[in-house]
């Protein structure tokens, strides 16, 4: 049986609107096991990002438990919670957050250089992720040479580059086109099968319920099966 890489239990958030208490999420419980793949449909507002930036130790829950790997998030540190998402968590946005003045190899090196991993381990697997994702050559260009589907699967490589235990996918083609979706959502599949990748993947595309070992949809505040 699979061990549980993620877990969260009886998740509150609230934001204050106007001196209103706005409720979020009532009540989440969430159980990810390794080599899942955990897809959250949901519409735009629904609470998906938020979801994603509590399990991912990025924002506090107002009440519950966010378990990653046996840890508690919730009550940490801040200097705790970074080393936990650095060497735990790898993570994917809508819009791929690379830094333009930065090349493509500089880019997906940086959680690497925060946790002092040695240079030449880190440039041999950048190496082979970039020729894995279909980029070989592509480490010395800058993010404004590629395409937006090219920006993206660079920043699945960066999610990758520390050997996360999960990695957390926000809207991740929701800024691309049809063509380039797909081959993202194949990746996602293949980095599944083949390097047994577990994923969280929140998004409001229904299509990409094909990929899920598990699907799931956020309605109402609450987390239920899709059907």
């Amino acid at each position: 049986m699979n061990k549980t890489v993620l877990k969260g239990v009886e998740i509150y958030k609230s934001y204050k609107e106007g001196g209103k208490k706005l409720s979020v999420l009532e009540g989440i419980n969430l159980e990810v096991k390794e080599k899942e793949i955990v897809v959250i449909l949901g519409p735009s507002g629904s609470g998906k990002t938020t979801l994603l930036h509590i399990l991912g130790g990025l924002t506090p829950p107002d009440s519950g438990k966010v378990i990653i790997d046996g840890i508690n998030l919730v009550g940490l540190s801040d200097a705790v919670l970074s080393k936990i998402r650095n060497q735990k968590i790898g993570f994917i946005f809508q819009f791929h957050q690379l830094l333009p003045e930065f090349t493509v190899r500089e880019n997906i090196k940086l959680p690497a250089l925060i946790s002092s991993t040695k240079p030449s381990t880190i440039e041999h697997k950048i190496s082979s992720l970039l020729s894995y994702i279909g980029l070989p050559t592509r480490g010395d260009t800058f993010p404004t040479q590629l395409s937006g589907g090219e920006r993206q699967r660079v920043s699945v490589v960066r999610a990758l580059i520390m050997d996360p235990k999960i990695v957390l996918a926000d809207e991740p083609s929701g800024n691309l086109d049809k063509e380039n979706s797909e081959k993202l959502h194949k990746l996602f599949l293949k980095l599944n099968k083949e390097k047994g990748i577990t994923f969280v993947i929140a998004t409001h595309k229904e299509e990409m319920k094909k990929i899920g070992t598990k699907v799931l949809k956020l309605k109402e505040k609450k987390l239920f099966p899709f059907t």
